[in-house]
């Protein structure tokens, strides 16, 4: 498979409907959301928020995913306002924090100066023929990556809190209470510029797909109210920032990423970043599927035919592509490029899929106006993608072809 279908959770995103059970805090959280959804003042705003962001960081100290969720669920589809104002502290109040220090610790908490903390991600598009790497990050590479961070993306008085491993989507928090206690530990080491050391087997397993997304994450720390990041700083900007990250940093990673194409994302707080990484990892699937058929048939992307193909459950769910040899009709290899956020079947997504095909110059591309279901393969599971007839089938590499892939991919 060309890339995943699954994104990364604990973060804004089309819901489905249900019914949760209601507790007072459930209760609670809706009126305090839909008050402050309907405030027409920030002195209003300010009144509502502190009484909402109390709660949340009660709920998320105490674990009860549960009473978030179902206030999510609540509001989604009939308080927009009030969802999309709830979502915002959520995400906010799981990836920063104010700390205001406490007898012993750093030099800072000691003279009463309060820091701001953030949960920080880094994330990295890679692809690969062999299987991509996740798990613990050697010493000497996280201490050669804190350089490069200190010195490109964050600002002069930073300090940073690094986890030594590098995610997978799989291994990511998946909750907001789970981001929630991953930045508190990382916020520990922020405060005395030390790494925080993850059991990678206490991780997740990782499923190996031709295109995915590795993330590093950390916590920076600087005195409240002051600079964060390099950009926000007179002397740069984020296309500055961005250029030496992947140049510097595109280095600083390099070696744990052996065997890998891959492309840095901007460092951003956590939640934009992953939704950038999910953003941009759907073009970028379709590049490297195009440049890993091209190698492995040796042949130029001229001769594939891609089609493309809305594919609903109960509703829209997701496009894929089918890619076959031009005046064939077999499918010999998929992508599935998820909707994200508010897209559904109004938004003119297969124009966007069908741009990035022309861009890297596939041969011939067809749109298939007509709603297939979304099926898998009953014996491993794969998607199921179109063929220029619009039936959805299995993708095979040809034969002598796919004996070398499997080597590698499975």
């Amino acid at each position: 498979m060309a890339g995943r279908a699954t994104f990364t959770a604990a973060m804004k995103r089309s819901r489905i409907p249900r019914r949760a059970r209601q507790t007072p805090d459930t209760e609670q959280l809706v009126r305090l959301a839909t008050g402050l959804g309907l405030s027409g003042s920030r002195i209003e705003d300010a009144f509502w928020e502190a009484r909402l962001c109390t709660l949340i960081d009660r709920l998320l100290e105490d674990g009860d995913e549960a009473a978030l969720t179902a206030a999510l669920d609540q509001l989604y589809g009939e308080q927009e306002r009030a969802y999309d104002t709830l979502a915002d502290l959520l995400e906010a109040r799981c990836e920063g924090r104010i700390y205001h220090g406490q007898t012993g610790d750093s030099n800072e908490s000691k003279s009463g100066k309060a820091l701001d903390l953030l949960l920080f991600v880094a994330p990295i598009l890679v692809w690969s023929r062999f299987t991509i790497p996740a798990g613990a990050i050697p010493a000497p590479q996280l201490a050669n990556i804190r350089v490069h961070l200190q010195a490109h993306v964050f600002a002069a008085a930073a300090r940073i809190g690094l986890a030594d491993f590098l995610f997978s989507p799989d291994q990511l928090p998946q909750s907001y209470c789970d981001t929630a206690a991953l930045a508190e530990r990382l916020g520990k080491a922020a405060l005395h510029s030390t790494d925080l050391h993850l059991n990678p087997g206490q991780m997740p397993e990782t499923v190996n797909f031709l295109s995915d997304t590795r993330y590093l994450l950390g916590v920076v720390a600087v005195p409240r109210g002051t600079a964060l990041f390099r950009w926000q700083e007179d002397d740069s900007d984020r296309s500055e920032v961005f250029k030496q990250w992947r140049i510097q940093g595109g280095e600083a990673l390099r070696p744990l990423l052996s065997g890998c194409a891959s492309e840095l994302l901007l460092p951003q707080p956590y939640h934009a970043g992953c939704r950038d990484a999910d953003r941009l990892s759907r073009p970028y699937s379709l590049r490297a599927s195009v440049a890993y058929l091209s190698t492995t048939l040796n042949l130029t992307a001229a001769e594939l035919h891609a089609v493309i193909a809305p594919f609903y459950d109960q509703r829209m769910e997701e496009y894929r592509i089918g890619f076959t040899l031009k005046n064939s009709n077999a499918v010999v290899h998929g992508v599935v490029w998820p909707l994200l956020d508010a897209e559904d079947d109004v938004t003119d997504m297969a124009a966007q899929i069908e741009a990035v095909l022309r861009e890297i110059d596939v041969g011939k591309v067809t749109v298939l106006d007509h709603r297939l279901t979304i099926e898998y393969c009953d014996d491993c599971g794969a998607p199921l993608y179109p063929n220029p007839e619009g039936e959805p089938v299995h993708a095979e590499l040809p034969e002598e072809q796919a004996e070398v892939v499997s080597r590698h991919l499975h």
